[in-house]
């Protein structure tokens, strides 16, 4: 067993670091210890005050933060997915592509689900995250994936976020004109990989029995 990860299932962080757990990693490599962010356990925010999931304990004590982290500690467990899933030619693009997500569209996606807490309209907000569905969509034009005919970790890393934009409006999103990103959602969606991430466990508890992942 490689350590111990604290995650809440549905936050698109801890949802795309759990995909490359899962798609990475052999059966049982690490402890799945469920947070209820209302009720988070003492033993996660003692290792990292920050308070947000997912966080990942190694072994030797050390304390992974980030979701993105976590992703690439998975690749880098696995050579031949870390070869297929982050080919070197393609780093730049993969890098690139995944800061917009968690800039520009992450900041759109908040707004946009919440936006009578803000100053603009929903619409407004909406407009500004097709902005990167429709880079997504022209991308999804030339192929099965982001990058290629092979999932990447922009795939991995961006499909959680594109899952919780979709779902603000169900009817605006299945009613657009995105038919290549619907159908990579879709794809992902009904993907035996995404299903088996999205078991429901528990809360965590100091004296449950221990769960492993994947």
């Amino acid at each position: 067993m490689l350590g111990v990860l604290y995650s809440f299932r549905r936050c698109p962080y801890a949802m795309r670091a759990r995909l490359a757990l899962a798609y990475c990693l052999n059966a049982n490599s690490v402890e799945l210890r469920e947070v209820v962010l209302k009720d988070k356990p003492q033993t996660m925010l003692d290792i990292s005050p920050k308070a947000t999931v997912p966080v990942l304990q190694l072994n030797n004590e050390s304390v992974l933060e980030e979701s993105l982290d976590i992703m690439h500690f998975a690749l880098s467990n696995n050579q031949s997915q870390l070869l297929s899933l982050y080919p070197l030619n393609l780093q730049s693009q993969i890098d690139a592509l995944i800061a917009m997500n968690d800039g520009e569209f992450k900041w759109a996606l908040d707004h946009y689900k919440y936006a009578d807490r803000y100053e603009e309209t929903e619409l407004y907000y909406r407009e500004k995250g097709q902005v990167f569905l429709d880079t997504l969509n022209r991308l999804l034009s030339q192929h099965e994936y982001l990058f290629s005919n092979d999932v990447s970790l922009a795939d991995l890393a961006i499909f959680p976020f594109v899952r919780q934009f979709a779902h603000v409006d169900k009817n605006w999103f299945e009613k657009s004109e995105y038919a290549n990103l619907k159908k990579w959602l879709n794809n992902w969606l009904e993907s035996p990989l995404f299903i088996s991430i999205m078991n429901k466990y528990k809360q965590w508890q100091v004296d449950a029995e221990p769960v492993y992942f994947p």
